[in-house]
């Protein structure tokens, strides 16, 4: 749901309306001075709720401070302004990355957010988790992507996504794609697959593999709808029987679905950023039964303002149970989402803890609105 415009907080007597019921909205809008105690405060303050005769409004701290009144030591207003300043910057720099052609010069973003170049890149850094050079990188990539399933030439894909040159994009090409643009292009012509759909403790799963390792463990509702997935995403891909090692590596999977202390020992063909692989290595060392959130792994892979864009590489995963996104959940304790279903994540879970019924599972009967 979009914020109201400040233009709501016009009249001290719609601001006042917002500072009773504590308005986060608002705390962007105002602040409000007390006259009995000469300290101003963000609207959804925790402070008690003084007099209205006893308010005073303020469109910034500066005003309240000319006025003589000093922040409150509770809810950091002078703090809190400057950190939706900053977020606020970090967010038009992601849109202009996002809408410019042209690759911009990290000075000259800075100079377009009003932040110094050394202050922007590690401001940038540490609440996106990537350098905006790197942002920038992983947005033409995404536009490769989509170009190259548009049946466009890998030379109009390249350039229409704003790299300069080809050999640029052909450095990171492969280790994103997980194969050659030409190759990612023709949906995948001349990849070796081999696949299987079983029924597993989880339901149905698809296992897939090229030469280098698995590629797909998917949960879903039948092996026909699995394997039309499969057939989408890799459309002329050579499609082979299964031999005999990959029918151990299939073997292993649900041994391990059944039983999660068996351990995984099996090459994984990996597609994904470099952020990505960060994630979903450290997701990897995550042990059975036991779980991490979104800010853990996020403090682990040097990141700790990334836990947002940890989420997302979970949501990206494509290798079920043998990168096993769903060890991760919430800081408050909560499930989270999980690309296959919740209820599969709470049961793969409980067998992983050995229980019959989880605390998982007590959770989500005594709070129904769990986010997913």
């Amino acid at each position: 749901m979009k914020s109201p415009p400040d233009s709501v907080y016009e009249t001290d007597r719609a601001r006042w309306q917002a500072l009773v019921r504590r308005d986060l909205n608002a705390n962007t809008a105002f602040v409000y001075g007390v006259l009995t105690t000469f300290i101003y405060c963000r609207p959804a303050c925790a402070s008690r709720l003084p007099k209205y005769e006893n308010v005073r409004f303020f469109d910034t701290c500066k005003k309240a401070e000319r006025a003589g009144f000093r922040p409150c030591k509770r809810c950091q207003p002078t703090s809190a302004v400057e950190h939706d300043r900053l977020s606020a910057a970090i967010i038009k720099a992601c849109h202009i990355i996002e809408s410019r052609e042209e690759h911009v010069l990290l000075k000259n973003l800075a100079n377009e957010v009003g932040l110094s170049p050394f202050h922007f890149q590690r401001l940038f850094k540490k609440n996106v988790g990537i350098t905006p050079k790197q942002y920038a990188m992983e947005m033409r990539l995404k536009q490769v992507r989509s170009g190259l399933q548009k049946e466009a030439t890998v030379t109009e894909a390249i350039y229409e996504a704003g790299f300069g040159s080809s050999s640029r994009f052909y450095e990171n090409a492969e280790a994103v794609l997980g194969m050659k643009p030409s190759e990612y292009r023709q949906g995948a012509a001349g990849i070796d697959i081999r696949f299987a759909a079983e029924k597993s403790p989880s339901g149905w799963v698809l296992i897939a593999a090229t030469e280098k390792g698995i590629c797909a463990i998917e949960f879903g509702d039948g092996p026909d709808i699995l394997e039309g997935r499969l057939r989408e995403r890799f459309s002329k891909a050579r499609i082979l029987d299964n031999d005999d090692v990959f029918k151990k590596w299939v073997k292993q999977i649900l041994a391990h679905l059944e039983n999660p202390q068996r351990s995984l020992n099996l090459p994984l063909d990996i597609q994904g950023t470099a952020f990505q692989h960060l994630v979903w290595t450290a997701l990897r060392e995550i042990p059975p039964g036991s779980t991490a959130s979104y800010t853990d792994i996020a403090a682990k892979i040097g990141h700790p303002k990334a836990a947002r864009a940890v989420a997302q590489a979970c949501a990206s995963n494509k290798i079920a149970v043998a990168i096993p996104c769903h060890r991760v959940v919430r800081r408050n304790g909560r499930l989270g989402g999980y690309r296959w279903g919740t209820e599969r994540k709470r049961a793969i879970l409980e067998r992983e803890a050995g229980l019959k019924k989880s605390s998982f599972h007590k959770q989500i009967e005594s709070d129904p609105k769990i986010e997913t």
